[in-house]
């Protein structure tokens, strides 16, 4: 085994092998083991450099290393970086009061992965419904969209319809009613006097970025007020400039009354999440029901303000719109050419490949080999990302790549 100095392997094949040994095999990466990172690029521990096209599952709008939320991190690690919510901290309240104004809502509950906000949001809407709705305990219903994806907690997965995400992990959660996505028929049909609320992404990405039919939205919304439900948008993945917007329900005009968001808000660098919407539904909780112990921690918190600033001044919303329409017109192009359909938001795609063609691994495996990173979502699907600070040569040299590997 090649070893550094100090007894460590330092090959592909070697710290591939550890991992295969010593970790749990819930993931399937690319047989890539990438050392370094910065903007758009990571280089791997033999020095070869590869465009990132997934950005953490938009975990990394911003890039690897941003400058200014590195800076913020290392200047918050010489303060204080954890006080639990035991006690107050310096940035707590700061960065609750400026999510809200960039989100346009008007409290925000902290915590740390898109699970547990998402986790969050189905107790809020729980306990709002039985105190404030009147439903009859333990009777509330949640509505949800079939191909889903919101979390792999246990509670979550017992309303995903990915039987992958299902199997053998039983007796599930009951008092989550699914219908198709984009079905405004469905969705009308299952809200009833019991519902609490309606949780939908607002374009689904684990799904391949689906997008629901205009107006979709629109009428959920109006369902919600009809039937006095809550709505809550699952922005984890669209939200945060991704789309082109803050927030991707704004492209529809609809406002949530809970949104979750995750991935981005913690800039690449640390788990951030956060549960935001009207005040008079997350003041439901009283102390002791509901927290965690790193959520909203004062390294978290110092992050997310920073990255709150940045996207304040709209420049990377900007960034997504322009190089998302030149993506889109790329992609479009290939359709009919080694592609069988697309779909694009913002700087967001889902590449279908026809079944002729290549499967979405060894697509991605092909495009690893063209110093391309993207990663296949289902059987025949890739999930196009790259972050929002690529440059429109570097976004063609990716999407160059892919289509070699679709028209070979």
């Amino acid at each position: 085994m090649t070893t550094f100095a100090d007894g460590q392997p330092t090959t592909s094949t070697d710290l591939i092998a550890l991992d295969e040994r010593w970790s749990a095999h819930n993931y399937h990466p690319l047989p890539v083991v990438i050392a370094h990172a910065e903007g758009a690029w990571v280089t791997d521990v033999a020095g070869r450099r590869h465009l990132d096209f997934l950005s953490g599952y938009s975990a990394l709008n911003f890039g690897h290393r941003h400058p200014a939320l590195v800076a913020a991190a290392v200047e918050q690690l010489g303060r204080v970086t954890l006080t639990s919510r035991a006690f107050h901290h310096d940035q707590f309240g700061l960065f609750c009061q400026e999510l809200a104004a960039l989100t346009g809502t008007e409290k925000v509950l902290p915590m740390n992965s898109g699970a547990e906000a998402v986790e969050s949001a189905i107790k809020v809407a729980r306990k709002w419904a039985y105190r404030v709705k009147g439903v009859p305990d333990g009777t509330a219903e949640i509505v949800v969209a079939a191909s889903n994806f919101h979390g792999r907690t246990t509670t979550v997965v017992s309303f995903s319809t990915d039987r992958t995400a299902r199997a053998d992990f039983g007796p599930f959660t009951p008092g989550f009613v699914v219908v198709p996505f984009g079905d405004s028929a469905a969705l009308a049909k299952a809200i009833s006097e019991r519902t609490a609320a309606v949780l939908l992404e607002p374009i689904q990405g684990e799904a391949g970025v689906i997008i629901p039919p205009a107006g979709y939205l629109a009428e959920a919304r109006r369902l919600c007020d009809e039937a006095g439900a809550l709505l809550i948008a699952d922005e984890i993945q669209s939200g945060l400039a991704r789309t082109g917007r803050v927030l991707a329900l704004d492209h529809e005009g609809v406002r949530a009354d809970l949104y979750t968001l995750g991935k981005a808000l913690g800039g690449g660098i640390l788990p951030v999440s956060a549960l935001v919407g009207r005040a008079d539904v997350l003041d439901v909780l009283r102390p002791g029901e509901h927290g965690s112990t790193f959520g909203g921690n004062p390294l978290a918190c110092a992050v997310g303000r920073s990255v709150v600033r940045l996207l304040a001044t709209g420049e990377f919303q900007e960034r997504a719109r322009v190089l998302g329409a030149h993506l889109h017109d790329r992609l479009t192009a290939l359709v009919g050419n080694g592609v069988e359909a697309v779909r694009c938001r913002g700087l967001w795609a889902g590449v279908d490949l026809p079944a002729a063609g290549p499967s979405g691994r060894d697509a991605s495996e092909a495009l690893m080999s063209r110093g391309v990173l993207c990663k296949e979502t289902h059987e025949r699907t890739l999930r196009l990302a790259p972050p929002l600070v690529i440059t429109e040569p570097e976004l063609d040299r990716g999407l160059d790549a892919l289509e070699q590997v679709v028209n070979r």
